[in-house]
């Protein structure tokens, strides 16, 4: 295990230790916006591969393997940023007999293992890789404070000699008194009442968006609704401008993403991305009313 200074440089780290300029990277489609910037910013060809609200699709998975010949897939197995999708138990084997037969690494973004909202999350994908094709990533920054920029990057053999190299280069180590922090609070009663806290207060958010939104928009109220995460991904009508209609809402003083930008090719069909975790329940409602303002009005 490498302590780093957050998910996003154990991120940036683990593309640069792990690749070459011009090589490829394969990432569920959408994916998360920050993988997306960290590859291209390593020079990276960025390839999606199909993914569904099970996650990603294990033989397209496998194919894109076959066709580019990456060595490296960057997934996020559990709530997906934006779509919030978990890789089902089904499609598990398939993904990791995938990156068996390409002899390839897969980084595990485990950003949201804290946020679960109903049930209990699968495990990590890491745990079920005995062979280390899986390079494990977590952190403390959703969960906790966006000010603890503490994370941890796992992997064995080559691999983890690789990053731990990078990380040395990168900044020598993570400040002392912010691990000692972190430490003190991970392992006191205080944390598992956080987490306990932040799955009442998640849920109760997620729950006043879907019924704000089944109130004043109800033909974009997203099809599945995540069992954990921060966000809402919300179909838009077809032929509809999600950029425009995030700067419309913006005018309106509601702050959402177009799905446009998560993409590492073209969409295939306009979406918001909905963060439920910022704002009260309360406010929900005047929240959604001022979005629909920001919509076209819808085709009879």
């Amino acid at each position: 295990m490498v302590i780093c200074s957050g998910g996003q440089a154990a991120l940036s780290s683990t593309l640069r230790a792990l690749t070459e300029p011009g090589d490829t990277l394969l990432v569920e489609s959408p994916t998360y916006l920050g993988a997306l910037a960290a590859a291209h910013a390593a020079g990276l060809r960025v390839v999606p591969v199909p993914a569904d609200r099970h996650g990603v699709l294990p033989d397209q998975l496998a194919a894109a393997f076959t066709r580019t010949g990456a060595r490296l897939f960057y997934c996020q197995p559990l709530y997906a940023n934006p779509t919030g999708a978990t890789l089902s138990a089904a499609r598990r084997p398939a993904v990791l007999a995938a990156l068996r037969e390409a002899g390839a690494f897969l980084i595990e973004d485990d950003y949201a293992r804290d946020l679960t909202i109903d049930g209990d999350p699968p495990p990590p994908l890491a745990a079920s890789d005995p062979d280390g094709h899986v390079i494990y990533l977590r952190s403390l920054t959703k969960s906790a404070a966006p000010g603890l920029r503490v994370a941890a990057l796992g992997a064995r053999g080559p691999a983890g000699a690789r990053l731990r190299a990078a990380r040395l280069l990168d900044d020598f180590f993570v400040a002392g008194p912010l691990q000692q922090a972190t430490i003190e609070f991970v392992t006191s009663p205080a944390w598992h009442r956080h987490r306990r806290n932040l799955r009442t207060e998640l849920r109760s958010r997620r729950d006043a968006l879907l019924t704000a939104l089944d109130r004043h928009l109800p033909h974009v109220v997203p099809p599945t609704v995540p069992a954990g995460g921060l966000h809402l991904w919300t179909p838009l009508p077809t032929g509809t401008d999600d950029v425009a209609v995030a700067t419309a809402a913006a005018t309106a003083g509601v702050v959402v993403f177009p799905g446009r930008p998560w993409h590492a090719a073209e969409p295939s069909g306009p979406h918001l991305r909905l963060t439920y975790a910022a704002a009260p329940p309360s406010a929900m409602d005047e929240a959604v009313r001022r979005l629909a303002s920001a919509l076209p009005p819808t085709r009879p």
